[in-house]
């Protein structure tokens, strides 16, 4: 637990980058703009989502919170599947700027959902 706070802000800080590069990404889909296909924007989200899931992980082993036993840990990595699914639509595999858009938005308001998660340790979120 010596490292528990420097853990717990490297995730937050990647969070954040996380979800500002994916917004900054989706207009850029939505835009069609070239600087999509730079390869250090193809590659930027890898190294920061896969900090941030490292990170993740490393919080919940070091805590021994196991989403069997903790249901807004379960709730939180179903939506990030969601998440994951959504965003490849809204930068990737959306066949027009309309269904990209959507798809954006609607994967904000997943992390959104997990941020909420977070903070209340509720599957219920923000509702909780």
């Amino acid at each position: 637990m010596e490292h528990y706070f420097l853990i717990k802000h490297l995730h937050i800080t990647a969070a954040t980058l996380s979800i500002l590069f994916f917004m900054l990404r989706a207009v850029w889909s939505v835009r069609e703009a070239p600087v999509l296909q730079a390869r250090w924007v193809r590659v930027a989200p890898h190294v920061i989502d896969t900090l941030l899931l490292t990170l993740g992980v490393v919080l919940m082993v070091m805590l021994s919170l196991w989403p069997h036993q903790h249901p807004w840990l379960a709730a939180k990595l179903i939506a990030l599947l969601v998440y994951i699914g959504l965003g490849t639509l809204a930068i990737k595999r959306g066949r027009s700027p309309a269904v990209r858009g959507v798809a954006g938005v609607a994967a904000v308001l997943v992390f959104l959902y997990m941020l909420g998660a977070a903070i209340t340790k509720s599957a219920l979120s923000w509702l909780a």
